[in-house]
């Protein structure tokens, strides 16, 4: 059973926030949620939630207003789970997105403040028993239906979560768990996490308009036979903490396991840090490795410390020579080095990996950074040729390399938003 207690008048309101949250105070009721939701529950834009420890959706329906504070508890490990039998319906907008954040005031705020966001699905894995059971005791997830659906995530922005729990068990900033394909996740930003950012645990979830800023880990990451789609994808890094900007697994104990790993993703900028002024961290663009399979398309690599691409294992790299990994219209430029050494020679059989300048505007700057290629870019300018993806309603036929483009799509049939970013992204550490 949830426990909820509602501060009812805004004095109240007010007083909550001092006691639970120290020096952060809001203008709105402070509401308090713990335990299980099991019944069909509405969080609105005039409150503000606090998660007091692990929070489960389970055989209801959580749906949130646009707008919505939600503040995960540190001293608890405040996360919200939605698990298998539950749906989230977290439907922001662009003018008022629903922020999952720290109760750290501001100036204070910081990697593994809080949980995370976990969403349980019922799509299949390629984990022994078709069932797994995810990090920090968030439940159970997997099954056999591909078409499942966990609801819909729009316009949500999920910070300074991923608090560890012991040794390579920490939470992610929103964590695909078996998540199946009847799922909306779209316009996502998981900004300073302490572990990856967004990872995807099997299932068949499709991820468009996404970025993850400041991880500690790995930005985007898949294992356990994820078969879904991506596009305009976005990681930026930071040198003081953080590892790949994909780590691509299939299954660790047997690299050979079906379902695959084999996402269809177009539209990735990966951009890492190139100096030291905060530290050595920010290793490898791509590492494709543990028999994943793929095909990715369209893409920047910039500014990493180590390899822009690095394939690693056996079974990887046969996939890579007979067309399951596949690599198209990339460019790479300013990793130490593009490639890895003993990937050098798959690389140069992709087509169209090009070492160029790609001209981004501002991509490194960390509190107001523009990922956006110059007009003049071979990025958008037609010298290097570009794919479209499948007609299948899902991918928009974007005539550009990287995760966002200059202006908005030429073609007046694209849907392509331009700079979608804008008005409601959060880079700054505090």
């Amino acid at each position: 059973m949830t426990t909820v207690k509602r501060a009812g008048a805004l004095l109240a309101g007010l007083f909550a926030a001092a006691s639970l949250l120290g020096p952060v105070a809001f203008t709105q009721n402070v509401v308090r949620v713990s335990g299980r939701i099991t019944s069909d529950t509405t969080w609105t834009a005039n409150n503000v939630y606090v998660l007091s420890g692990t929070v489960f959706v389970e055989n209801a329906v959580l749906r949130i207003e646009a707008g919505t504070r939600i503040v995960g508890e540190g001293a608890s490990i405040g996360a919200l789970v939605i698990s298998r039998t539950g749906q989230i319906f977290a439907e922001g907008r662009a003018n008022a997105p629903i922020v999952f954040t720290s109760d750290q005031p501001a100036g204070s705020r910081a990697r593994a403040d809080w949980g995370g966001l976990i969403i349980n699905g019922d799509a299949p894995l390629n984990v022994s028993g078709g069932e797994a059971f995810g990090e920090g005791d968030t439940g159970a997830y997997g099954g056999n239906n591909p078409d499942d659906s966990s609801g819909v995530l729009r316009y949500v922005r999920v910070e300074y979560a991923g608090i560890e729990f012991s040794p390579d068990n920490e939470l992610n900033g929103i964590a695909f768990q078996g998540v199946g394909r009847g799922t909306v996740a779209e316009f996502l930003q998981v900004n300073y996490n302490k572990d990856d950012g967004i990872e995807m645990f099997g299932g068949t979830v499709n991820v468009k308009y996404a970025i993850v800023t400041g991880a500690g880990d790995d930005s985007f990451d898949w294992t356990d036979g994820w078969d879904g789609k991506g596009q305009f994808w976005i990681a930026q890094q930071y040198g003081d903490d953080a590892d790949n900007g994909f780590e691509a697994d299939n299954n660790a104990e047997n690299f050979d396991l079906q379902p695959r790993s084999n996402p269809t993703i177009y539209n990735v900028s990966l951009i890492g840090d190139p100096d030291n002024e905060q530290g050595g961290e920010s290793d490898d663009g791509m590492l494709l490795r543990r028999g994943t399979a793929a095909t990715i398309r369209n893409g920047i690599v910039t500014g990493f410390k180590e390899n822009g691409l690095n394939i690693d294992d056996s079974v990887t790299f046969t996939l890579a020579g007979n067309g399951g990994l596949s690599l198209a219209n990339f460019i790479f430029f300013g990793n130490n080095p593009n490639f890895a050494s003993d990937t050098q020679a798959v690389a140069a059989t992709f087509s169209n990996i090009v070492v160029t300048d790609p001209m981004l505007r501002d991509p490194y700057d960390q509190v107001s950074p523009d990922y956006r290629p110059t007009s003049d870019s071979p990025a958008v300018n037609g010298e290097i040729a570009v794919s479209l993806p499948p007609n299948d309603g899902f991918f928009e036929p974007a005539r550009f390399l990287g995760g966002i483009s200059s202006d908005r799509d030429p073609n007046p049939d694209a849907p392509y938003l331009g700079n979608w970013l804008a008005g409601w992204t959060n880079f700054s550490p505090n």
